[in-house]
């Protein structure tokens, strides 16, 4: 029961961060948003709000990369689909109120080590992803450079799309990302 609490608290303050960034989250918005009895906040993250923090961004990684997962053994542009529709859902599911909650950390944390952690789950995310692309039919440099693309870009033009309030962004960003996936894969030798 207590570990479920914990997770519950986490995936709270997941969604907290995609909404309402760092700032607007905090244990009260999170005990608010799950329900947890407050003596829960520092008998499960003794270690204050950054404990928390640091929670949420290794959950959201490893949501990341259990989604990448499903798309294992497929061509680098079903991963790409994969992988860009998260997204899409993402936005649509939310009408545009939420976007990555690894920007959020990012962007909003002072601690250097809470940035260190963002900045290993972006390497781990992207190395990860490129892996996926290359076993999908892209050479290793391509697919390095194609999930470098894949993540910048659509963090980028989810945060767009969030501001405008549509998908055009998103989309033109999607189409241009596939369509270079789809160029490299076609020169792929074998």
């Amino acid at each position: 029961m207590t570990g479920e609490v914990r997770q519950r608290m986490i995936d709270g303050a997941i969604a907290l961060l995609a909404t309402r960034g760092l700032e607007g989250t905090s244990f009260a918005t999170v005990l608010a948003r799950t329900g947890a009895p407050r003596g829960s906040v520092y008998h499960h993250f003794p270690g204050g709000k950054d404990e928390l923090v640091a929670a949420a961004v290794e959950r959201n990684l490893g949501r990341a990369i259990d989604l990448l997962d499903a798309a294992a053994g497929q061509s680098a542009v079903a991963v790409a689909e994969v992988f860009l529709s998260a997204w899409r859902a993402l936005l649509t599911q939310t009408g545009f109120r939420a976007g990555c909650a690894l920007v959020a950390v990012t962007v909003g944390t002072d601690s250097a080590a809470i940035r260190q952690q963002a900045a290993d789950a972006f390497r781990t995310w992207r190395d990860h992803l490129a892996g996926l692309l290359e076993q999908g039919g892209l050479t290793r440099d391509a697919a390095q450079r194609h999930a470098a693309l894949l993540l910048s870009a659509s963090e980028g033009a989810v945060v767009i799309s969030r501001a405008l309030g549509d998908l055009g962004t998103f989309e033109a960003v999607a189409t241009s990302l596939l369509d270079g996936i789809r160029r490299d894969l076609e020169a792929s030798p074998g």
